[in-house]
């Protein structure tokens, strides 16, 4: 049964699959357009969390697809993927992201081919960190 979101334990520390993440993701054509510290933002409120850290990518050719078309830039709140890398009390990291395929298919068209092509291929960049 397919989910809405998935979770991989990783086979590396948590700052050892955010960087291997980001070299997979490069060598893959897609570009990481920031790494957004949700731990080190909880600090400057005063509330302590484990390490999270949340990978904003994109892949310019299929953001352009979306983004070129007037009628589907309804969906432009969906970019870049994101994908989340983050510890949990077990001292395991984790990775996780949203089943934009699941999701796409209740939208069809042009916009459920980018989103299940961008789903595609980052399931892909996170099988070469997880152990599952």
């Amino acid at each position: 049964m397919e989910q809405m979101f998935y979770e991989n334990s990783s086979k590396y520390s948590f700052d050892e699959t955010v960087a291997k993440l980001s070299e997979i993701i490069a060598e893959g054509g897609w570009r990481v357009i920031q790494v957004l510290d949700l731990q080190e933002i909880m600090k400057k409120n005063g509330k302590e969390v484990l390490p999270v850290k949340v990978i904003e990518l994109c892949k310019p050719d299929y953001a352009y697809r979306m983004l070129s078309d007037d009628g589907l830039r309804l969906y432009s709140n969906m970019l870049p993927c994101r994908i989340s890398v983050y510890e949990k009390s077990d001292g395991s990291t984790y990775v996780s992201r949203m089943n934009a395929g699941m999701l796409s298919a209740q939208i069809g068209g042009v916009a459920q081919e980018v989103m299940t092509k961008a789903f595609t291929d980052t399931e892909e960049f996170i099988k070469k960190v997880s152990i599952n």
